[in-house]
């Protein structure tokens, strides 16, 4: 098959040379005017919402899109589903799109929310069989309990999001479209749908539309960029997401390119400071900038995969001096304890922790092996025992975030997962002093000093 051919195999999307023109008149006399006469000039006012925008979709890749609002994101989203026509340029799709737009697009307010998924999912072709026959798994995917029967003009931003993510879930889309969706609800709701996008990307396309580019270089392949409607530069999405922010700081602050230094010895010795603490701490806990973090009680009900031999019966954060932590702060010392059983004798037992954000991505974590890499890890079945870690919580901000905690047996790089729990732990930040970043650390000093010479 020549190259050509099996690319076009490949592509699921095609737009080329997409143009959207919006057209508004003057005066509301000028419309009337209009259906007897040809429009003078004066009489409309035009808007260029696209220009001769033109990338692809291939099967299995995720594209990004990213942009400032008013940018054309959204625009373009619509015309690639079908709701706006493009005024000039063609889009050719290969396969069943199901789009996740802005809120309540594709529900009707009165309906309730049973009824709005028979809508949705009759409009992506399902049959009335074939919805029957997934309803269950809709509702369990949406978790909104009762007010499935409520009519959805009850619901709030976060369950409107729940229940139409859960109906694209289940149509056996081959390209999903979210647009900034998976900013509304809460942190577990977040975690389990980009668990179903990371699982979704091995058979199907997605294009994702949202302005944290930390969450488009990590789930997207490729990413573009568009501003006042036009390509302003498509490539790999750490390269697209990079020159995009480059842009955003030039703009705010009239700054570009990198400022060159020179290195210069200090004379004058740094001072010592004691390992994890952070010198600014009398200053910080006594405003409101201190890093207050809110610990909701261990969730016994989270996802969980593994062999089952383990079960892990308590997740929670202590003080040092052992006392359960229902509030913690940036930047102090804590102790993560893993409490867990099992039913079976099993050697060489690793326990870790991953700290992850609303969008998933991994913050920081770690595990109990090369920790105690000399010391005996076998458990005895019928036991219960629990891990605990010590470490200086880092600063957040504010957002919501999950403790996903595991018990395997093995090594590093070869082992066996007993029991993993995806949520654990949700972690409410509710201050910060953070600036840039996904995380901060604690501050050992910080010095200003005039240079000899």
């Amino acid at each position: 098959m020549p190259k050509d051919a099996a690319l076009h195999e490949l592509r699921v999307l095609q737009v080329d040379n997409v143009s959207k023109e919006y057209v508004s008149y003057c005066k509301p006399i000028y419309r009337l005017w209009s259906f007897f006469f040809t429009p003078r000039i004066g009489w409309l006012t035009k808007f260029v919402a696209l220009k001769d925008v033109s990338f692809s979709l291939n099967k299995g890749e995720t594209v990004g899109i990213v942009g400032r609002n008013g940018s054309g994101k959204s625009t373009l989203l619509q015309t690639i589903v079908g709701t706006l026509s493009p005024s000039e340029g063609t889009i050719q799709c290969r396969g069943r799109i199901a789009a996740l737009l802005e809120l309540g697009a594709g529900f009707n307010p009165e309906f309730t929310g049973k009824e709005n998924v028979f809508l949705n999912a009759s409009i992506y072709g399902l049959t009335h069989e074939q919805i029957e026959e997934r309803y269950e798994k809709i509702c369990e995917f949406a978790g909104i309990g009762e007010f499935i029967d409520q009519p959805v003009k009850t619901y709030s931003s976060g369950m409107y999001v729940r229940l139409a993510f859960a109906v694209i879930v289940h149509v056996d889309a081959d390209i999903l479209i979210i647009d900034e969706a998976l900013a509304v609800g809460d942190a577990l709701f977040s975690q389990k749908c980009m668990r179903f996008l990371e699982d979704f990307k091995e058979r199907g396309s997605i294009l994702f539309v949202s302005h944290d580019a930390g969450a488009v270089t990590r789930l997207c392949d490729r990413a573009i960029w568009l501003d006042k409607g036009t390509l302003v530069k498509e490539g790999s999405a750490k390269e697209v997401t990079e020159s995009y922010l480059e842009h955003l700081y030039a703009q705010q602050q009239d700054v570009s390119g990198a400022i060159s230094q020179r290195e210069e010895e200090s004379s004058v010795m740094l001072p010592d400071f004691e390992d994890g603490k952070d010198f600014r701490d009398r200053f910080l806990n006594g405003s409101n900038l201190r890093n207050d973090i809110k610990l909701q009680p261990f969730n016994i009900k989270s996802n969980s995969f593994g062999t089952g031999l383990i079960k892990i019966s308590d997740v929670c954060i202590r003080d040092q001096q052992g006392s359960k932590l229902s509030y913690a702060v940036g930047g102090h010392k804590v102790v993560v304890d893993v409490c867990f059983r099992t039913s079976e004798s099993i050697s060489k037992v690793i326990v870790g922790f991953l700290l992850k954000n609303r969008q998933g991505q991994i913050l920081f974590g770690d595990n109990s092996y090369l920790a105690l890499l000399d010391q005996n890890t076998d458990i005895e079945g019928g036991g219960s025992y629990s891990a605990k870690f010590g470490l200086s919580l880092p600063y957040l901000p504010t957002d919501e975030y999950v403790l996903s905690v595991g018990v395997a047996s093995g090594t590093q790089d070869e082992h066996v997962q007993h029991c993993w729990l995806h949520d654990a732990l949700v972690i409410n930040v509710l201050n910060d002093h953070l600036v840039h970043g996904i995380f901060g650390i604690p501050m050992g000093f910080c010095k200003l000093e005039r240079l000899k010479g």
